[in-house]
């Protein structure tokens, strides 16, 4: 029998999280054997048979309904991206078919609007598996110049993972690593025919002791906006807001826009960073488009 090994490991997770005292169970001063729920407490909370929820949580596919995801969503207290996600996984019933998928393309005109922002903010376009697609010259000097690395290269959680520079600059680091393994994981349910994202995943596992350990958590999270603490060798610390602005023709792409406060001191970094690049660094123009594979 094949079995959904992604959506059992999820719900176990999940349910190894919640403790009986957060979900309003009584327990006797009994030694339990498990950190969080037993099997049959979740199924008692979600209104199913023991055996219906221990098939479920063992990954069998099993023809369930929206109205048993919604229980066992509430029961196990999940968040509107981890119901997500569950309904995602339930929905894979056969393995996936290997295929590859054509390169994420940036259109002009996004290029043009990456060019206005380009002595004002960081700003960049990041696809799938947190690919970096596109960046103005300001976000290359916070970050990372992505235009001169190999495109297998050009990826978020590639650079936060596996490059020590960006312990350096971001200031929580371990914070911005988690949300970026928790986005991976997002990913690899909406795209599990993703071989690129297999082999992403397999060497940063290999590769990082904490990727390792995160993604194990099965922690998934969509994240919209937000603040992030930076230190950069030039100007010094920057606290700056990022907004992920989606595009309504392409879900798997989203614009990361930068800000400061206006009066700040970070503001004053950041206009320090921009008039910096500007003498320094060359015009970007549209970076080389990734091979297509076919």
């Amino acid at each position: 029998m094949e079995h959904n090994a992604e959506l059992r490991d999820f719900l176990r997770a999940r349910r190894n999280r919640l403790s009986p005292q957060d979900a309003g169970i009584t327990v006797s001063g009994a030694p339990r054997r498990v950190p969080g729920l037993r099997r049959e407490e979740l199924a008692r909370l979600a209104g199913v048979s023991t055996d219906y929820y221990t098939r479920l949580e063992q990954g069998r596919h099993l023809n369930v309904s929206e109205a048993v995801l919604d229980a066992v969503a509430r029961a196990l207290r999940l968040d509107a991206a981890e119901r997500a996600h569950l309904f995602e996984l339930a929905r894979h019933r056969t393995p996936p078919r290997r295929r590859p998928q054509r390169p994420q393309r940036v259109r002009p005109e996004v290029y043009r609007v990456l060019d206005l922002l380009d002595d004002r903010t960081p700003a960049l376009v990041v696809g799938r598996r947190t690919d970096v697609l596109a960046a103005n010259r300001l976000a290359r000097t916070l970050i990372t110049d992505f235009d001169a690395l190999p495109h297998r290269d050009r990826n978020v959680a590639r650079f936060m993972f596996l490059d020590d520079a960006a312990r350096d600059l971001y200031r929580e680091w371990d914070k911005h690593a988690a949300e970026t393994v928790a986005a991976l994981r997002l990913d690899a349910a909406r795209h599990a025919d993703d071989p690129g994202l297999t082999e992403l995943v397999g060497e940063l596992t290999i590769k990082s002791g904490e990727f390792r350990t995160w993604w194990a958590d099965h922690n998934v999270r969509q994240k919209s906006h937000g603040v992030r603490l930076y230190h950069h060798p030039v100007v010094g610390d920057l606290t700056l807001s990022y907004e992920n602005v989606l595009f309504p023709g392409d879900s798997d792409q989203v614009m990361c826009i930068h800000t400061a406060e206006p009066g700040s001191t970070s503001e004053a970094a950041l206009q320090l960073l921009a008039a910096w690049t500007g003498s320094e660094a060359t015009a970007s123009g549209f970076p080389d488009p990734e091979p297509d594979p076919r």
